[in-house]
């Protein structure tokens, strides 16, 4: 599959089958993470990796509902057998940036090999609340470095057309 065939195929999986990802996807996933350009190639992203059933995901997930107040029928990466988590230097501007480019390098080698995955902004406040120390030392995140961006990943268990786009009304040629 070309680059711009998994652009244009991508789209946002929510939901998984409970096949585990080998050890080679998930290789070419961290591997498509760690190959993304970052400002004055700081290389500053850490990755948290996780599988599905890990228990800090469920943490994750209650703290998230509580400051929502609310109680989904799924969680928030749908099941998948792999949550990956990216943290930056808190200190560094670009941080965010980076962080987004290298989560949509994972997304679409995830659509090259097949699988299906779903970028997740939800549990930001969850660590960026009051548990943020906690999760941060449970994540693993280097010192000074705070939650950015996530994604979960694994083998579809369902299919969604990727989105349309207005080129008309998101573009301004001058």
């Amino acid at each position: 599959m070309t680059v711009s065939e998994a652009i244009q195929k991508r789209s946002s999986i929510r939901g998984y089958t409970a096949q585990p990802l080998t050890g080679e996807e998930l290789k070419a996933l961290i591997g498509a993470g760690l190959q993304a350009p970052t400002a004055t190639n700081r290389q500053e992203i850490h990755f948290s990796v996780l599988k599905g059933d890990n228990p800090l995901l469920k943490e994750l997930e209650d703290e998230k509902n509580r400051l929502r107040g609310i109680h989904p029928e799924k969680n928030f990466y749908y099941d998948a057998p792999i949550v990956i988590i990216l943290s930056a230097e808190s200190a560094f501007r670009w941080g965010p940036v980076d962080a987004g480019i290298a989560v949509e390098n994972i997304a679409l080698a995830a659509e090259a090999l097949g699988l299906g995955s779903v970028i997740l902004g939800c549990i930001y406040d969850a660590l960026h609340g009051e548990k943020q120390a906690y999760f941060e030392k449970a994540l693993h995140f280097p010192e000074g470095y705070a939650y950015e961006i996530a994604i979960a990943v694994g083998h579809k268990a369902v299919e969604k057309e990727p989105h349309t786009c207005d080129e008309a009304a998101q573009v301004s040629y001058l």
